[in-house]
This record gives structure tokens, C-alpha cells and sequence, in this order.
């Protein structure tokens, strides 16, 4: 256990580190008047730096959270009512009884503390303004529960594959298993297996993937003999049967909660840092066309004009590289070295572009721009070969500078979230390092990471 203790508290620190300096970043932006010269971004991007925040002091608080989900009538409130060892969140016969999500606390073992949130039925009433509550309920739980009754039905099944989605670890919650005999329990077991996996081509679940319980029995009847030889029958109900589920979260929590929790920050901090650069991104679009036409027409003139091929594309990359800086000005986003070692593929395609432009102007018209400036003197008709290659090699650097500019705007909207202690960097780092008998495994397979 000191094995997963060490690792876990090693994923929470790298977590803490990539939230802070992400945080340090935009708070340098901040007191630099990059963003509070523009009131109409900072009121843009509050509600992300705000998620950052909160992120970070969620981090700190060690608080795991746990969500419950499914349709109506499984016995979501059942089962956290049972995992509670109190009836505290309200059950009944009708549907619909949770109207909205509720969390309340859990200290099981008392050591970890825990959220267990309840929400609504996937399948009720309102389903368009409900879906919207179960997103933000999936985007702050730390681990999902996914409670069914039986085989899995259609709505079910599209249900689940949506949780999926969300990129969170998530246990299939067989209940109400004391109205199945043994048999059938066992089939719907191993259709839960394959099902819950949300592929046909996925492994089975685990055993932590899977438990069956009985959240909130039926009564039985009973009989009862007296010493006087009379025979009465009386109603009972029988206790919970959650130990299963309670010691599955237990080993889960011992052996990953940390982890866990630090993924989820990471995942919630990503998205955030990715609105960021989006809507930096739509609110200055004007003015980054503008700057780079502007070099896109300077670029091709500098081209045009220059005779050494040498210095073409020699200047050609410099003037790309000023573009780039220009919009790193402008959106005021970091510039990590992921993003610009993809920048300077693209830089060095387009000076490749050029050289190519070069060499087929000089096959075509016999004599290079370079040859034609030089020997202009000796024959005045190498200068309208000189003008022709200047004009073609000059719409070929425009078209690079702008597909640089291009590609400079993806990069610098996709790549905030990379580079030593990015966001998207420390999740594959963390899931490359987690073992198989973790629930964090099968996320891993999910997401398609190889190490």
C-alpha cells in the first residue's frame, strides 16, 4: 500500500503544480494589463478563472466525490441510503422522488472523507434542463456510479455510453438482486460484464467494475411457530446488502482516491484553460486576420524583391517567426514548447514551400531569380524572367506566411494545455503510471493511450 500512497501523493503534487502554474500565468497576464486592458475578455474569461480556483481549493480539501446515476425507479437514493447506514436522502415507490441533485458527506472507515451525490433520473420529465444538471454533476464527480436493476435496457445503455464520455472512472451497480433467483442473477451478471464495458470490443468489466447489491430489500414473509403450537406469518425486511460496494469504494479510495482526484482537477483545469484560449481566440479574430495579412503581404514583397535564394528563405522563416510572436502578443496565451515545435514544422514546411518555388521557377523558365538579377545587366531580357520568378516565388511565401498564421492560431488555442507541467501532459503522465488492477486502467484504454 506504500507503493500506491507514494504515487498517489506524487500525481496530487504534479496536479497542485500544473493548477498553480496555470494560475500563475493568467494572474501575470492580469497584472501585466494584458487582460484588464480589455474589460470585454476578463468579464469572458471570469467564470474559467473562477473553475481554475476552485479546482485548486477542491485539490487541497482532499474531498473525494462520488455521483450516482441512472433512471428512474433503480434506487439511487436506496443505495446511497444504504452506503450511509441511514435513511437520509428520501426513497418511495413513485417515480422521480430525487427532483434535483443533493450531496451530502461520508466518512466511511473514517479516514477519507467523501461527497456522495444523488441526482434525478436520467429519463424523467424536463430530460433537456435535467441533462444539462447530470453534465455539471459529472463534471465535478471524482467517480461514478451507474446504478441498474436488471439488464440493461436501450435508454440505459445510451445513458451509459454517455457517462463514458466524460472520461471519468465508473462502477456498475447491479440492485435489487433479492428479486432474482441465483440463476438469473448470474446471467444478468455476465450481460452487465460485457454491456457495462459501453463496447462490444471492450474487455469485460472487473471485478471493481461490477457489484451487485440489495439497496433496500423487500419484505419477506415469515413464520413464525409459538411454544402453544399457534402459527402466525409477519412481514420483515431483511438489512441492506452494500458491504460488497462499500469495500469495493474502500480499496478504490485506499488504493487510487488521490489519483483519482488529481485527474479530475486536471481534466476540469484543461477544459477551463481551453475556453480560455477559445474565447481569447473568437474576440481578437479581427485583429489577428489584420496582422497576419499585414505580414503575409510583407513577407511576399520582402520575397519578391530579394535576389539571393539564400536570404529568401532565410527571411521568409524570420518573418514567419515575427508573425507568430505577434499573435503570442495578441492573445496573450502561453507559448509552450509543445505548440512551438509544431509551429516550427509548419515554418519549416513553408520555407520548403519556397525553395521549391524556387527550383520549379528555375526548371520552367530556364534560369533561376537569382541567375536572372545577376546577369540582368549583360542581357535586359533576364529581368522579365527575373519578374516572372519574383512574382511566382512571391505568391508562394505569401501563402505560407498565412497558412503559418494559420496553424499558429490552432496551436496556440490547442497547445495551452502541454508542455512540462500542462495540463494535457500531466493526465498521460499520471495514466501511464497506473497500474492494471486499477479502475484507472480501463480509462486509460478508453481514452486510446499507449505506453
Amino acid at each position: 500500500m506504500s507503493v500506491y500512497r507514494n504515487l498517489q501523493e506524487t500525481h496530487l503534487n504534479r496536479a497542485r503544480a500544473s493548477l498553480r502554474q496555470a494560475l500563475s500565468w493568467y494572474g501575470y497576464l492580469r497584472k501585466s494589463g494584458q487582460l484588464s486592458s480589455n474589460p470585454e475578455l476578463v468579464g469572458l474569461v471570469k467564470p474559467e478563472l473562477e473553475a481554475l480556483n476552485a479546482t485548486l481549493n477542491k485539490l487541497d480539501s482532499n474531498v473525494i466525490r462520488i455521483a450516482v446515476f441512472g433512471l428512474v425507479s433503480r434506487g439511487k437514493s436506496a443505495v446511497l441510503n444504504a452506503l450511509l447506514g441511514d435513511k437520509i436522502l428520501q426513497t418511495g415507490p413513485l417515480n422521480g422522488v430525487t427532483q434535483w441533485p443533493r450531496s451530502v458527506r461520508w466518512q466511511p472507515g473514517g479516514k477519507v472523507l467523501v461527497e456522495l451525490i444523488d441526482t434525478p433520473g436520467l429519463d424523467e420529465i424536463a430530460g433537456e434542463s435535467r441533462g444539462d444538471m447530470a453534465r455539471e454533476v459529472v463534471h465535478q464527480a471524482d467517480l461514478i456510479l451507474f446504478v441498474v436493476s436488471g439488464d440493461i435496457t436501450r435508454t440505459e445503455y445510451q445513458a451509459l455510453l454517455e457517462l463514458r464520455q466524460s472520461q471519468k472512472p465508473l462502477i456498475l451497480v447491479f440492485n435489487k438482486i433479492d428479486l432474482y433467483p441465483d440463476t438469473d442473477r448470474g446471467v444478468i451478471y455476465q450481460n452487465l460484464q460485457q454491456l457495462g464495458a459501453g463496447n462490444p470490443q471492450a474487455k469485460p468489466l472487473l471485478p471493481d467494475e461490477i457489484v451487485m447489491v440489495a439497496a433496500e430489500p423487500a419484505a419477506m414473509e415469515v413464520r413464525i411457530e409459538w411454544p402453544d403450537g399457534r402459527i402466525s406469518y409477519e412481514w420483515e425486511t431483511p438489512p441492506p446488502q452494500v458491504d460488497e460496494l462499500k469495500e469495493t469504494i474502500l480499496n478504490i479510495l485506499n488504493r487510487e482516491g488521490r489519483s483519482l482526484l488529481a485527474l479530475n482537477a486536471l481534466i476540469q483545469a484543461r477544459d477551463a484553460e481551453a475556453a480560455i484560449a477559445q474565447k481569447t481566440i473568437d474576440l481578437r479574430e479581427k485583429e489577428a486576420e489584420d496582422i497576419i495579412w499585414q505580414f503575409t503581404k510583407y513577407k511576399a514583397l520582402a520575397v519578391m524583391l530579394n535576389p539571393i535564394a539564400f536570404l529568401d528563405i532565410l527571411g521568409g522563416t524570420v518573418a514567419d517567426l515575427a508573425l507568430i510572436r505577434a499573435l503570442a502578443r495578441l492573445y496573450g496565451l502561453p507559448m509552450t514548447s509543445y505548440e512551438a515545435g509544431k509551429i516550427l514544422k509548419t515554418i519549416l514546411f513553408s520555407s520548403g514551400g519556397l525553395l521549391l518555388g524556387e527550383l520549379g521557377s528555375s526548371f520552367i523558365l530556364g534560369l533561376s531569380k537569382s541567375t536572372a538579377a545577376i546577369t540582368s545587366g549583360d542581357n535586359p531580357s533576364n529581368i522579365t524572367a527575373f519578374a516572372g520568378s519574383a512574382i511566382a516565388q512571391a505568391g508562394i511565401a505569401g501563402y505560407g506566411a498565412y497558412s503559418v498564421g494559420k496553424a499558429a492560431q490552432v496551436y496556440l488555442e490547442k497547445g495551452c494545455t502541454w508542455g512540462q507541467l500542462g495540463a494535457s501532459s500531466v493526465i498521460q503522465e499520471i495514466l501511464s503510471q497506473v497500474d492494471q488492477n486499477t479502475i484507472l486502467y480501463r480509462l486509460r484504454q478508453e481514452l486510446g493511450i499507449k505506453y
